[in-house]
């Protein structure tokens, strides 16, 4: 169980990647045990009757918990914003947001709305996604180029 040597034993509130390709990963936030199986909170168009993505968006996604088996069997844990925001407190913030959004429908969106910036959101209180800013960071000197020379 595992990705490499940076998977320890996760706490309820940590962020989890799992590797999906060599591009891009899918994330969530450990809930906790229920039962003794390991469950994890995340935002999925899984189970929804369209999943299709329409310019990056999916209309019918929703927050489920599922157990973290299911979700995958790599992973590491990627407290990425630690250093910069504060986590907020699991058992009075964070958990209780996570029942709250549970089945409710939410729009995926690639660029403003996917799995990590939930998983930030629930953790930090803040949206983010370091996956797509690497995106941004090798698109947008190209579109800033076509634009100078009225190609776009």
């Amino acid at each position: 169980m595992g990705l490499g040597s940076s998977c320890p034993k996760p706490f309820p509130g940590d962020i989890l990647e799992f590797p999906r390709n060599k591009y891009f990963s899918h994330f969530g936030v450990y809930y906790g045990e229920r039962d003794g199986v390991p469950y994890v909170a995340h935002l999925t168009c899984r189970d929804a009757e369209n999943k299709l993505l329409l310019f990056g968006r999916a209309l019918k996604s929703e927050v489920k918990l599922d157990p973290l088996d299911l979700v995958g069997k790599k992973y590491k844990v990627r407290n990425m914003l630690d250093d910069v925001h504060p986590p907020r407190d699991y058992y009075s913030v964070v958990k209780p947001v996570i029942d709250d959004m549970l089945g409710r429908d939410v729009t995926f969106d690639i660029l403003f709305h996917n799995s990590e910036h939930q998983a930030t959101l629930f953790r930090y209180g803040i949206k983010k996604s370091i996956q797509i800013e690497k995106v941004y960071v090798r698109i947008v000197p190209t579109w800033k180029e076509l634009f100078e020379k009225k190609k776009l």
